[in-house]
């Protein structure tokens, strides 16, 4: 069983987003946008509306995959929904999150796994979380760009007991601000910042160089992400405190899945317009046979 064809995107409007151009619209104040997808078909539709940056997220663990965690999604896993969203993308800033497990043992396994996310799945960078200056360093003098990930690290899920938010206290925000110039100067090209108070972020943001990114970081980084799945509610839980969700994809999805049953079991479809046919003279040679 398949489909039809899907033609290949257009080549875009705007020119591909590169880490200049998120430079760029750092230094001009023009907010940065970013979402995450895991297939064609979210991917293409996310690079068609002009987001600014696609994240391949361990996210997909959950949003796709079902499991609980972020920690059981392999570097398989991974480059396998890579390389769908890379042939859907044509203008977004290709961003892949590196697993758990995938940069803890050495840093010569995670350069030898960040470069299969480039050379195999077509990324333009890799995220790692947390204060991995030494790392980032190493992947940069590796040609590969690395945006960090401070804050609430879900790889961390087990050591901060839970998904709670972090920089609550002075001195955590003072750690945080410590951890993004330390992060900046190993090379990262953006910080995501999520769950951490907005004035955290806005203080670090004031005194990064490089973009930060917010998730549950208030208004003032200099661009936001959200999952996918939380935007259009197919995440099959309650939204995040920070979720604005957009548009009710499950109620649509129900809908049709119970007109398309009730369709078929009534034999309503398909009708005889949706159906081929032989031609006269076929019917002919069949009546004589």
């Amino acid at each position: 069983m398949s489909s039809q064809p899907r033609p290949t995107p257009s080549a875009p409007q705007a020119p591909r987003v590169t880490a200049q151009t998120l430079l760029e619209k750092k230094r001009l104040g023009e907010p940065i946008t970013a979402l995450t997808a895991y297939d064609y078909p979210t991917a293409r539709l996310v690079d068609e509306a002009g987001i600014d940056i696609i994240l391949v997220g361990d996210s997909l663990g959950m949003a796709v995959l079902g499991y609980d965690t972020t920690l059981p999604v392999t570097m398989d896993e991974m480059l396998h929904h890579a390389k769908a969203v890379a042939r859907a993308t044509r203008h977004a800033l290709l961003v892949a999150d590196m697993p758990f497990g995938s940069y803890h043992v050495s840093p010569e396994q995670a350069v030898t796994n960040a470069l299969r996310f480039i050379q195999e799945a077509g990324m333009s960078a890799v995220k790692i979380e947390g204060n991995n200056a030494d790392l980032v360093a190493r992947l940069t003098r590796a040609e590969i760009p690395v945006v960090c990930h401070l804050g609430l690290t879900p790889q961390s899920v087990h050591r901060m007991g839970g998904y709670k938010v972090q920089g609550k206290t002075a001195s955590a925000v003072e750690q945080l601000c410590h951890d993004a110039a330390a992060l900046e100067g190993a090379g990262a090209i953006a910080i995501v910042l999520e769950g951490i108070p907005r004035q955290a972020a806005e203080l670090i943001t004031a005194n990064s160089g490089i973009p930060t990114i917010g998730i549950g970081a208030g208004p003032l980084c200099d661009g936001q992400i959200l999952v996918f799945h939380d935007l259009f509610n197919l995440s099959f839980t309650p939204p995040a405190k920070f979720v604005r969700p957009q548009a009710d994809a499950a109620a649509l999805f129900r809908e049709g899945l119970a007109r398309y049953r009730e369709e078929v079991s009534a034999r309503t479809f398909p009708s005889d317009a949706e159906s081929y046919h032989l031609s006269s003279s076929a019917l002919q040679e069949l009546a004589h046979s």
